[in-house]
């Protein structure tokens, strides 16, 4: 595993193949003031080799928290959450299911597979930058993260 260079932000891997929500989930991020470090995996074999590189002394930084999306090509993130949920050295990463299934079935399976949480994509502009911005939030300031230092909050904004 690689250390975080910067240990004061969080550390973050986005599982998404949408090169569009790649830009806006960004975008969102530094609007609401976060210190995040995002990586992006743009399918689930890409999101898994990265993981266990970073679990296996490769040259990827262990994520703090995964956001990932379920409709994925070459692996789904379904399988993408069981295989995290399932391996000791991932298991304890959080894992947050940002996808635009509503479907009863992705709920119950994800937290059934131990998503930390479910959150429906908006596809409202500001709705998507005020939920990225209290995702951020909550992970980086409220919620405590194995391994992590508290990150001091950000002066000014709307999560300060």
């Amino acid at each position: 595993m690689v250390p975080s260079a910067r240990p004061d932000r969080l550390q973050l891997l986005l599982i998404e193949d949408n090169a569009g929500d790649v830009r806006l989930i960004r975008e969102a991020f530094i609007t609401s003031g976060q210190n995040v470090d995002i990586a992006v995996a743009r399918d689930g074999v890409e999101a898994l080799d990265y993981l266990r590189g970073s679990v296996s002394g490769g040259s990827a930084v262990r994520p703090d928290l995964i956001l990932l999306d379920l409709n994925l090509p070459r692996k789904s993130g379904r399988e993408v959450l069981r295989e995290v949920k399932a391996d000791d050295r991932l298991s304890a990463i959080p894992v947050v299911v940002l996808t635009t299934s509503a479907a009863d079935e992705d709920i119950s399976y994800s937290y059934q597979t131990h998503a930390n949480t479910y959150i429906i994509k908006p596809v409202n502009l500001d709705r998507l930058f005020e939920v990225i911005g209290s995702i951020g939030a909550y992970w980086s300031r409220v919620a405590r993260l194995p391994g992590t230092v508290e990150v001091p909050p950000v002066t000014g904004g709307r999560f300060a």
